[in-house]
């Protein structure tokens, strides 16, 4: 089989990049080893899928942080609000989301209203077909080479040969959806050097076992803050305790900058909850002063449950050496700081993240450095183009991951068009 382009990968990157490939005219090729396209998409966002953010493109860049100067041409040339139009245009609107349902604020995700993200990979799927693009299922790529200029790709009894190549494999995290690292196989091939890959948005493991005793508790709006190399680092957000750890988006953000440098049981890294986020040290103190003169014979740990899930304020007022069934009026002025300190500066040890399988997206892929930005195409293979999660670029939760899966493919795809 003959074809201008051979796409590699039928996740929201390699149908993207078919799109636009597609539609400047490039017969295309996408193969894929799944017997349906989307298969990990169709898990983001809980199912509702977290398409975007609602951001100017100069903030997703900082959300990006080093990868974010690479990033920075195809989030401009492909953004947020090209993204929704584009959805739009193929039937899918969109929605903002609320920071949670009681409160009235955005939170900048974006979601189908139809909260379906079934709907959002049958969009993109049945307009690569409208435009003529011929899909390949349950086909394995065994091997790639370059022949005359040529790339042949062999999967299974097929022999696909292209004028240009876009690897779009996904990376490593939730491999049961197809994500097995492939992509990262053929681009050594090509000469690329292959950043190592982590985990990242991923729970993270603590040397201490109180969480467990906490397992299935939930907080709305949590900071979690370390310093690391002399940098502070910080995330915000939902927390869920784990069996032996954190869980939820505060958690997984700051695992982006925890998994560099774990696991190491020896040397944990030290970071910091504050559980009461929405008071200031000073204004917590006061309301929580204002709730014991009120209540002065009310016990301690059912107070301090009006701040915090009841489950976690009877350990707070053990690490802190208050008996929880003490009244309010009772208690003494040094135990009540530090009650009030630990709500604000609440202790634990990392050692480890989760598995890089149970990660929402990989840390590390391709190297930048050997892409040309405006592109997508290889500096050191030419007519080899990458998008998504293959490239050494993730970003936090919230859409930004899919928003640079849809700018990286569209750019890849109408670049290696054009090209021919």
């Amino acid at each position: 089989m003959k074809t201008k382009v051979c796409i590699i990968g039928a996740g929201p990157a390699g149908l993207t990049a078919a799109i636009f490939s597609a539609a400047a005219g490039a017969d295309t090729v996408v193969i894929e080893a799944n017997s349906t396209p989307g298969r990990k998409l169709l898990l983001t966002g809980g199912g509702r899928c977290n398409l975007t953010h609602q951001a100017e493109p100069r903030e997703l860049v900082r959300k990006f942080d080093d990868k974010g100067r690479f990033l920075s041409f195809c989030l401009h040339e492909f953004s947020p609000r090209d993204v929704r139009e584009f959805f739009a245009g193929l039937g899918v609107p969109t929605k903002v989301e609320k920071a949670c349902p009681e409160q009235s604020r955005e939170d900048g995700c974006v979601f189908p209203v139809t909260n379906s993200a079934a709907d959002v990979r049958d969009a993109l799927f049945n307009r690569a077909k409208d435009l003529g693009v011929e899909f390949l299922f349950g086909m394995h790529v065994d091997n790639i080479t370059k022949e005359n200029g040529t790339f042949v790709t062999l999967a299974g009894k097929e022999r696909i040969c292209a004028e240009r190549l876009i690897i779009a494999t996904g990376g490593l995290s939730w491999p049961k959806t197809g994500s097995t690292g492939d992509g990262f196989r053929f681009a050594s091939q090509f000469g690329h050097r292959i950043i190592e890959t982590k985990a990242s948005l991923v729970p993270l493991v603590t040397l201490e076992t109180w969480p467990g005793r906490l397992a299935g508790t939930a907080l709305e709006n949590v900071r979690i803050s370390t310093n690391l190399n002399k940098r502070k680092y910080a995330a915000e957000g939902t927390l869920v305790f784990t069996d032996n750890g954190l869980g939820g988006s505060a958690a997984q953000d700051i695992s982006r900058y925890l998994t560099d440098y774990l696991p190491d049981k020896d040397k944990p890294i030290e970071i910091v909850l504050d559980i009461a986020r929405r008071f200031e040290r000073a204004e917590l103190e006061r309301c929580i002063l204002e709730c014991f003169g009120a209540n002065p014979k009310k016990k301690v740990v059912n107070i301090l449950a009006e701040f915090v899930p009841k489950r976690l304020s009877a350990l707070v007022c053990e690490f802190s050496g208050c008996d929880d069934q003490i009244p309010a009026g009772e208690l003494k002025k040094d135990i009540r700081k530090k009650l009030i300190k630990l709500l604000k500066v609440l202790p634990l040890s990392v050692i480890r993240t989760g598995p890089v399988a149970v990660a929402t997206v990989t840390r590390g892929g391709v190297d930048v450095a050997e892409i040309n930005p405006k592109t997508m195409e290889s500096s050191v293979c030419p007519d080899l183009f990458f998008a998504g999660e293959v490239i050494d670029a993730d970003g936090p939760c919230g859409g930004y991951n899919l928003q640079m899966c849809w700018s990286t493919g569209a750019l890849a795809g109408s670049s290696a068009a054009e090209k021919i």
